[in-house]
């Protein structure tokens, strides 16, 4: 429902993310672009998007909607994504535990199809996308 208006101005949406807490909820809409994203671009997909929201009303309570671009410490939210990455560090959150951890640090070394492996330590762990509550890049200073 997003996808539309935010190509439309010429952007990418990144991802989505929604984090409940009453009336302090959040609607986070990431987006990119090929020269980067500046507050202006934030502000115009913000105008579009709220307008589709009010007219679509998918979420029924209060919320604040704020439109950013992934920044540095991106998050990755769908297999494409992870794959783009292949070789960089990530720190993942999970649903369900995998070596005995809900929390895993790695390099991406392979994407294949719904499943991501991760070099842990010189360790290879595989992970379903599905299991990834959170994922982010690790950023490099």
């Amino acid at each position: 429902m997003l996808k539309v208006p935010v190509e439309a101005l010429g952007f990418q949406l990144w991802g989505i993310e929604y984090v409940q807490a009453g009336k302090h909820s959040i609607l986070r809409v990431f987006i990119d672009g090929e020269n980067g994203i500046n507050i202006e671009d934030c502000a115009n997909v913000s105008r579009q998007v709220s307008a589709v929201l009010d007219v679509e009303d998918p979420i029924s309570t209060e919320y604040t909607l704020e439109v950013s671009s992934p920044g540095v410490d991106r998050p990755l939210f769908n297999a494409e994504q992870y794959a783009a990455y292949v070789g960089e560090d990530v720190k993942l959150q999970l649903t369900m535990p995998v070596a005995g951890s809900r929390n895993l640090k790695g390099a991406i070394t392979q994407v294949d199809g719904q499943m991501l492996s991760l070099n842990v330590n010189g360790k290879e762990l595989v992970v379903a996308l599905d299991n990834i509550r959170k994922g982010n890049i690790i950023a490099k200073f």
